[in-house]
């Protein structure tokens, strides 16, 4: 019964047209502005409008002071689109535009299932230095594993260190905060899409122990996400604060690469415990790791340490080491700059292998000498957490 009633929703979805932008568009033009007088396509609201598998991702431009008052329009909107033949469901967010007020922009944190929550402005009203950034109900202490460019294995790092955190008895989560190029559900080998739990927040996927999640959960793997910054804060913020974490000692933040929108909203809105930073050891790594390690002192985000990843390489067949990239770039560039050098990592096949196959070397070989040098890692930023050195973060107002 339940195989036909499966084939049937196939049959279904195979009938359904492909939905148009043209079609959005004319939906939304439908939809009165605030002003009651034209509507929301021709008063130029709607932006970023992007479909994929037939679900519908826009947002509706609000001045900041009137976000939370026209919470309605979003309702009516989403009502618009999701009445289209074909449209299989609708993420809509309200962003603040800052030239329509002169509040600071905001964001709308928007929910995989077509729901969103208007959130106070991003940067809010001139706030004091006693203000304390909101946490996310029962989690700990929340890292930051950041990289200044791509290419030097900072997902498997963040993931192998998440699971050293776990194997040194710690409750860990996983928040893969790059939008575009989410890589920890294949790293974890998870698939499916997160469930709904009272018809607001999100159920975080699991494997290997750690709650995890990801924008590679609520769209397709090969989904292009063409997004501005205010709707990948939107996302971020929402996969943040409306996953029903439960308790957990650190929640590890898989960041991109480089120092963008994903970046800033983390220390503008969230209270890190700190930062961990991924750099290879040749030279043009380390420049762009010195960009992040800058980024994350001027928020005033404590640096928990440097990883060399890639230190060396050891070869399967004899067990000899070489040098690929150098080695010993980034402990040097460690003690320059006055911060923890937490290990060196070095480059094999097993961690390649065990990475393109979703099963981690901390949990696949939990007692290899990679695993015990992840471990390691995690061990020492877990002592630096437990020593009191978790801050708030900064406010960090626009001029």
């Amino acid at each position: 019964m339940a195989k036909s009633r499966d084939a049937l929703e196939d049959k279904q979805e195979l009938d359904m047209p492909d939905v148009t932008k043209t079609q959005v568009l004319e939906a939304l033009g439908k939809v009165r502005s605030p002003d009651l007088e034209s509507d929301l396509v021709s008063r130029g609201m709607v932006s970023d409008v992007f479909i994929s598998d037939n679900k519908v991702y826009f947002s509706i431009t609000v001045p900041a002071d009137k976000a939370q008052e026209l919470e309605p329009l979003r309702l009516a909107a989403e009502k618009a689109v999701t009445s289209v033949p074909g449209v299989k469901g609708a993420l809509v967010t309200l962003t603040a535009d800052r030239k329509a007020s002169a509040a600071p922009q905001q964001a709308a944190a928007p929910s995989a299932h077509g729901h969103s929550h208007a959130h106070a402005p991003a940067g809010g009203p001139s706030r004091g230095p006693g203000n304390v950034k909101a946490g996310v109900p029962g989690v700990g202490a929340i890292v930051a594993v950041a990289s200044g460019k791509g290419g030097v294995g900072k997902s498997t790092t963040a993931v192998n260190f998440a699971l050293g955190l776990q194997a040194n008895g710690l409750r860990v989560g996983i928040l893969d905060a790059d939008i575009y190029g989410p890589s920890v559900p294949r790293l974890l080998k998870i698939s499916g899409r997160p469930e709904q739990i009272d018809g607001r927040l999100i159920k975080p996927m699991e494997n290997y122990g750690l709650k995890a999640m990801s924008m590679g959960f609520l769209v397709d793997e090969e989904t292009a996400m063409i997004w501005r910054g205010p709707m990948v804060q939107s996302a971020l913020l929402q996969m943040l604060r409306e996953v029903a974490w439960g308790d957990l000692d650190v929640l590890v933040v898989d960041m991109p690469p480089g120092t963008g929108d994903a970046q800033l909203t983390m220390a503008q809105q969230v209270p890190l415990a700190g930062a961990v930073i991924v750099s290879t050891p040749q030279d043009l790594a380390l420049i762009d790791a010195r960009k992040a390690v800058t980024m994350f002192r001027k928020v005033e985000i404590p640096l928990l340490g440097i990883v060399e990843n890639m230190s060396y390489f050891l070869a399967p067949d004899t067990g000899k080491r070489y040098d690929i990239f150098g080695h010993g770039g980034a402990r040097a560039e460690a003690d320059r700059i006055g911060v923890p050098f937490l290990g060196e990592v070095p480059l094999t096949m097993d961690i390649r292998e065990r990475s393109d196959l979703g099963t981690p070397i901390v949990h696949a070989e939990p007692d290899s000498e990679i695993s015990g040098i992840y471990k390691d890692i995690a061990a020492k930023v877990w002592a630096q957490l437990s020593q009191g050195k978790r801050r708030q973060a900064p406010s960090i107002v626009f001029e």
